[in-house]
This record gives structure tokens, sequence and C-alpha cells, in this order.
């Protein structure tokens, strides 16, 4: 028989569960969105207090502070301009870097932070809701970055010099997944964290099943060109549609190609990936702009994630494991 840790959280929760049992109702379900990390931030607590979703919230807004690049004083902000110079940065950010250094080694390279002097000259140099937000970095900065030639020492973090970081997808699918983490910890029975399309689920969902989740047609944004369900996990959609720019050297987007630094040349529109976590997911979005589509949904299993791609004309292709998740 598996063994269970019963920690205070978890022995509260069984008490109202069973209190529930009792009477035949259903927990209560609270739910907020605001806007986030340059999008919006939806988030859905099952069997919690507004006090719980208030702290969720806080928490997400935390993340922004340390994460963002268009943030003078972030640790990501630091860290870009720091020069080689070790710096001083919240757990959390330890957290991102980790995530981030593995999300490139599972991609090999297809997926990679270091890349911001490539995303700046494409166009994504200010904030999409404040344009008044820059972007800027040192002249050394190159692309791309030496992201394993990272030191990290407890919270003391030392980039070398040239290289920078940007938090992106992975620093929206982690936001979830740190938001799901809290509200768990602290007796909720279920939560869904939604950061730019990025959603992170565990426990219950409010229909006291698994979360029912939507794939955005990106076609047609008002419908949905796939439904999930998800106990435990993550749901990660990118999309070449969200993020234009055009320059001098024509239309770009955000979804760079490593190889050659510019906006990757694909006919796909949007990547969708379940997986373990949320930052897990976002990574592995990445390849399927970049790799022939076949090979890269026949990989996806390989890595413990199913994948759902679209194309320009809306035709759908998705692994051999996305009827699972039906």
């Amino acid at each position: 028989m598996a063994s269970r840790t019963f920690t205070p959280q978890a022995i509260a929760r069984d008490a109202v569960r069973a209190g529930y049992a009792g009477t035949g109702a259903r927990p209560e379900t609270l739910s907020r969105r605001e806007p986030l990390m340059g999008g919006s931030c939806g988030i859905t607590l099952v069997g919690a207090s507004a006090a719980l979703l208030d702290a969720t919230f806080a928490l997400a807004d935390c993340l922004e502070q340390l994460w963002s690049r268009f943030v003078n004083d972030s640790d990501i902000t630091r860290l870009n301009w720091a020069e080689g110079r070790a710096v001083d940065v919240d757990p959390l950010t330890v957290r991102l870097i980790r995530a981030m250094q593995s999300g490139c080694e599972l991609t090999r390279g297809d997926y990679d932070p270091t890349l911001l002097p490539d995303l700046l000259a494409a166009g994504y140099s200010s904030s999409a809701i404040d344009p008044r937000r820059v972007t800027r970095l040192p002249e050394s900065a190159r692309s791309p970055g030496d992201l394993a030639g990272i030191h990290i020492d407890g919270t003391t973090v030392r980039l070398p010099r040239g290289t920078t970081l940007d938090a992106g997808g992975i620093g929206k699918g982690l936001t979830a997944d740190l938001v799901c983490e809290l509200a768990m910890n602290e007796g909720a029975w279920g939560a869904l964290a939604e950061i730019g399309g990025d959603i992170a689920v565990c426990g219950q969902g409010a229909d006291g099943q698994a979360w029912r989740l939507g794939v955005e047609d990106p076609l047609n944004p008002a419908s949905h060109c796939a439904i999930v369900r998800l106990g435990t996990g993550a749901l990660a959609t990118s999309s070449q549609r969200k993020r234009r720019f055009t320059t001098t050297a024509g239309e770009h987007h955000h979804l760079l190609d490593p190889r050659t630094h510019d906006s990757a040349a694909t006919r796909v529109q949007t990547v969708s990936v379940i997986a373990s976590t949320g930052a897990r997911a976002e990574t592995l979005t990445k390849p399927g702009f970049l790799r022939p589509t076949a090979d890269y949904l026949a990989w996806l299993p390989t890595v413990g994630a199913a994948g759902l791609v679209v194309d320009h004309t809306g035709a759908l292709a998705a692994s051999e494991n996305w009827n699972l998740y039906r």
C-alpha cells in the first residue's frame, strides 16, 4: 500500500471533505481574472477562502516584479546588466533559471532563453501593454548566450558576461505552477491558474471531476479547436499570431529559431502541449515551430508529453497520446 503524508493542510482538507460528504453539498468555487504579464491571469480555486485567492494573485504579481524584463529592478533585469558580476536573487528566480536550463537540455536547444538580443532586433523591445516600458541591454549582450555557464550558489547567481535572459513563456508557465502549489499547500481542494494562455491545474475540478480545458482556435479565437480533460498537470499553447512586429526588415513574430536568429519560418500557427508542469509544457511547445510536425509529434510522447499542432489552414495534427486527455 502506498504511504501517505499527513500534513496539517491535508488533515484540514480531509476534515472539510468529510463534512461536505455528510451533507451532499459541494465546496465553493472562487474565480477571478486580473491583468498580468502582458496579458491576463485567471485563477480558480475549489474549497478555498477569498483570502487564499488574494494570496495567489499576490504571488503572481510578485513573480512578475521578479522576472519581467520591463521592470528596471527585477531580478532578470539586474542579472542582464550585471556584466558577469554575482547577483543575489529570490529563491524562486533560481528555480526559474533551473527550469530554463532543463528546458534547453530537454529540447536540445530549440528552447533557448538567451536570445533576448535577437528578440529586441526582431522588434519586441517595448511592453505590449505599455509602450513606455522598454527593454535595454548592455553593449556586451550577445545571442545566444551561455546558459550552461551560469553559476548558481544558493541564491547568488552569476551570468557569463554577454549572457542575458528572458523569462517569456516559461515565466508564465512556472507562475501557473507556483500558484497551484501555493493553493494546494494552503488547503484548497483544487486549483487552476491560467497565465497568458498557459494553464496549470491540480486537485478537484470545479465540477468535481478533472478540469475541462479548451484549446483556442488560432483562426477563430472566439472558439475552441479542442477540449481536453486534465486532473493534475499543465496545458501550454504558443502562438506565432499573438506577438507580431514590423521592422525595416519585414514582419516578425516572437518565436525565434536559435539557428537563424530570426523568427521561425513555419506555417504552424499554434502548438499546444500537455505535460507535468506549466514550465515543462512551455519549453516543449518551441520545437513544434522548428521541426517537421510528424517528427515533433512522434517525439513528444518519448518525453512524457502530448501535443496538438494547428497549421495555417486550420488543420489539426496530434500526437498519438493526445486522445488520452479527451
